[in-house]
């Protein structure tokens, strides 16, 4: 895990993530990695430019909702420089009082945040054997914390742990109820110019991922 989540003293790290599981787990591990990225903070100029880059080795032709939304995203991280995603991740999802846009998902699920959501989430976490970093100040029901999850859960090296069978439970109990309404959200807020095609990529990977379980 990295410091955006949960950690386990056996984790892997970001370099030891492509060294593991079949090509299209990693494909969804990375996935899950960059949206836990963006919601974790504002993209600096440097991810905004390895997001770019891939617009040339993207197939244009390619008519998947999947493929569309990230060239979607490629298109607004070459345009719109960190300065701009800053100001608009700063002013929708950070607040002294309740922000534009709630990234918890006590919130979706249960009207307030730190609700039996959250407890849950602990506990699942807690039989994961895996533990919020010391340094995150999101709670483990934060969007960016579960995506973290959901990554070990598939890119791990402790099978008894990282397998599908606890990537489908947690995504259904701890994601899947309320990751459409965190993507409407954003999507319903026209000053969110930015963050409309990661709530599109997000919504499109996880209508994917739940599909997917579903079929097990």
């Amino acid at each position: 895990m990295t410091d955006q989540g949960t950690q386990k003293t056996d984790k892997p790290s970001a370099t030891e993530v492509g060294d593991v599981g079949l090509p299209e787990d990693l494909a969804r591990a990375d996935l899950y990695g960059l949206i836990a990225r963006f919601f974790h903070l504002p993209p600096d100029q440097e991810f905004l430019d390895q997001i770019a880059a891939t617009g040339d080795q993207q197939g244009a032709s390619d008519d998947a909702p999947l493929a569309r939304a990230w060239l979607d995203l490629v298109e607004v991280a070459k345009n719109n420089p960190a300065k701009a995603w800053h100001d608009e991740f700063d002013l929708n999802f950070i607040s002294v009082g309740k922000p534009n846009v709630v990234l918890n998902g006590s919130f979706y699920m249960a009207g307030h945040l730190n609700e039996r959501p959250l407890v849950n989430i602990r506990k699942a976490l807690e039989g994961f054997g895996l533990e919020a970093a010391e340094e995150v100040t999101e709670t483990e029901d934060h969007i960016s914390s579960l995506c973290e999850v959901m990554r070990y859960l598939i890119a791990g090296d402790d099978v008894e742990v990282s397998n599908l069978t606890n990537q489908r439970v947690f995504f259904n109990e701890h994601i899947r109820p309320w990751y459409e309404e965190l993507c409407d959200a954003i999507q319903d807020l026209p000053e969110m110019h930015l963050y409309h095609p990661v709530a599109v990529l997000t919504r499109e990977f996880l209508d994917i991922e739940g599909q997917s379980f579903d079929m097990i």
